[in-house]
């Protein structure tokens, strides 16, 4: 896998009139060879976030989960496209209620697996498994710079989130294992 021919084939299918659908095809043809995924980008050793690109209107990033690492529900106010490499990534959906955040749907996502969220998802995330999680995400925007909700897992209370904040979750998570 070439790195810098993925990041460009996406920007171009980024400019298609069903971006999304468009970068999520680049997506699966990557996704679809994880041992290309995995000597291009390295086999995951701590929890973190390599951004590919980052720009007003696409950002791409292998995301790598330690194990049985989890993220409270989250929106990202913009499309994402999700694809693993090696791991496996569990997501809950949720949905907006009077009472405030219900569930409602899950997918896990294997090896080789994408999935297309539009601008509305709102979801959990957790590698459910005793080994790291290897995953590209593209979002149709910037995703670093934009203002963002989480909720707590526990009361479901809601919380403002940006880039920095799931950052600093990432890190936890190394501290968490010992990896810093």
């Amino acid at each position: 896998m070439d790195i810098d021919r993925f990041v460009e084939d996406c920007v171009s299918a980024n400019r298609e009139t069903d971006a999304q659908a468009a970068v999520n095809e680049v997506l699966a043809r990557a996704v679809a060879t994880p041992s290309a995924v995995l000597a291009a980008l390295g086999e995951p050793a701590r929890a973190g976030l390599n951004v590919l690109l980052k720009s007003p209107s696409l950002t791409i990033f292998a995301a790598t989960w330690t194990p049985q690492m989890n993220l409270m529900p989250h929106d990202h106010l913009m499309w994402a496209n999700i694809g693993i490499y090696t791991g496996r990534e569990d997501n809950i959906f949720w949905k907006r209620t009077s009472d405030g955040l219900s569930a409602f749907g899950a997918d896990a996502l294997f090896e080789r697996d994408t999935a297309m969220l539009p601008e509305d998802a709102l979801h959990s995330v957790t590698n459910p498994l005793l080994r790291f999680t290897g995953g590209i995400h593209i979002y149709g925007g910037d995703f670093f710079n934009t203002k963002r909700h989480q909720w707590d897992p526990e009361s479901l209370e809601e919380q403002p989130s940006d880039g920095a904040v799931i950052r600093s979750m990432f890190e936890r998570e190394n501290k968490r294992l010992g990896l810093d």
